[in-house]
């Protein structure tokens, strides 16, 4: 006679007053794998506060200077957000159809094979990850001193102080890292949007430059072309979300839902301050300034106004740079576990679940950029070293529903084909202009993405078997 299998404790054999056991998050899961403890608004929580950084305090001055009128400046900015919209919606797709830590990389391992996916980690090792946690450290730290006096040293130590804090919370627990995220994200949402209810409550709209006439007008298309670069590094951080699906819960709902809502948010606070600053400042004050929001508030604050924008300035850099310790290292976590990088870059916390090492591996890369390096926009690099792996992803989508039409799709890419197929059209458009108007700086982007592949090629023969 077979044996029975021993009984679950139902309802009605349970004791009164006694709670049913808590469900384990990591049952089901496989060895080395990381839990899915994140929900829909933690994952919504990394998009945005990655996304919502120091760019919209600086950026919207180079849009100013390179678009020329008004029409120019709204069409930049609204330009910038439908491209990054279709490219979300398109790789949407793919975050549901491999929800797996790594994002951009998983995509393209599995549409293109390991070199390309391979490209694409070590860009973001050698120049993306660690260029952003230090130029993002430093960023606050020098906003720190709008209070208190510091020397370059001390700003230095604070940027590094700061490195440390976000990699020991996310090194100790995701929990910890989710919960700085989800709080200083609704912080910084609602402090933007009350600024900018502020300025428009205050300000004078016949002292900005809402009172010119709208004309779509500019100098050159070339100076436009590289005005949009600046305004999609404003917008990068909308793929960072995909980076930690490993660890979402019910990711097939959840990441397209995340995406797609976050990056909602982020056009809608980007807009919203663009429309502030233009209501109270000429458009040529505007190109002019350096400090743009603190420009536009001190015109309806007075002298607290520049105070206000440095501690907006603080709230939002330190929850972009936690949300890029999240994101960023499981990168590198993907590429150890597939071992096309050290395989103890692949390691889990056997306690708290974390990708310890890679955690440890980009804060040790941040902490050795401030200390070597200072901080200056560095926009072209990080767009023009990411976009092209970001047209490879967008480009999978039509290769896998022709090479693996059998995968059972949650999330279908809306407008398919046309919205992948402008995404392609309007990005390729914006890289072969940037390589007519900026050739050195495009073909320094392309070549840290070329000097991956003699990398690939001793590294598969020194781990060939």
């Amino acid at each position: 006679m077979a044996e029975r299998e021993p009984a679950t404790e139902s309802a009605e054999m349970r004791p009164p007053g006694k709670r049913a056991p808590k469900a384990d998050p990591d049952a089901g899961q496989p060895a080395g794998s990381l839990p899915r403890r994140l929900s829909v608004w933690s994952t919504s929580a990394v998009l945005i506060g990655s996304t919502i950084g120091s760019g919209i305090f600086r950026v919207p001055s180079i849009a100013a200077d390179q678009g020329g009128s008004l029409g120019a400046v709204a069409a930049l900015w609204v330009t910038g957000a439908v491209l990054t919209l279709f490219g979300a919606l398109t790789v949407a797709e793919l975050a549901a159809l491999f929800p797996r830590p790594g994002g951009i990389y998983v995509y393209l391992k599995e549409a293109f094979g390991p070199i390309p996916a391979f490209l694409f980690g070590w860009t973001r090792l050698l120049v993306v990850q660690p260029a952003l946690l230090g130029g993002i450290a430093l960023i606050f730290a020098a906003y720190s001193a709008t209070f208190i006096p510091l020397s370059e040293r001390q700003i230095r130590g604070i940027a590094v102080a700061a490195i440390l804090m976000v990699g020991g919370a996310n090194y100790r627990s995701l929990s910890w890292g989710a919960a700085i995220q989800n709080v200083s994200t609704v912080a910084k949402v609602l402090a933007l949007v009350g600024l900018a209810s502020v300025i428009f409550l205050l300000g004078d709209p016949e002292a900005g430059a809402f009172g010119d006439p709208v004309r779509l007008e500019t100098a050159r298309w070339g100076s436009f072309g590289v005005a949009l670069i600046a305004v999609l590094w404003a917008y990068d951080g909308w793929a960072d979300a995909t980076y930690v699906a490993g660890e979402v819960r019910d990711p097939e709902r959840s990441l397209p839902r995340a995406l797609v809502g976050g990056f909602a948010v982020v056009v809608f606070v980007y807009l919203l301050l663009n429309a502030a600053y233009l209501f109270v400042l000429p458009l040529e004050e505007m190109a002019r300034s350096e400090l743009v929001a603190a420009d536009a508030a001190s015109v309806v604050l007075g002298g607290a106004g520049a105070a206000v924008v440095a501690g907006l300035v603080l709230l939002s850099t330190f929850g972009a740079l936690n949300g890029t310790m999240m994101s960023g290292p499981r990168v590198f976590f993907a590429l150890g576990q597939d071992g096309l990088f050290f395989r103890r870059i692949g390691a889990v916390h056997p306690t708290g679940k974390t990708p310890h090492v890679a955690i440890l591996l980009a804060t040790t890369l941040g902490v050795a950029y401030v200390s070597v390096r200072s901080f200056e926009e560095l926009a072209e690099t990080f767009i023009l070293g990411l976009w092209p792996f970001f047209m490879l992803a967008v480009w999978a989508v039509f290769r896998l529903r022709r090479t693996r039409p059998d995968l059972v799709r949650p999330y279908r890419t809306w407008g398919y084909p046309v919205v992948p197929f402008l995404f392609l059209l309007v990005s390729g458009a914006m890289l072969l202009n940037a390589l007519l108007a900026q050739p050195l700086s495009t073909l320094y982007s392309f070549g840290v993405i070329a000097s991956g592949f003699p990398v690939y090629w001793v590294w598969k023969r020194k781990s060939r078997p």
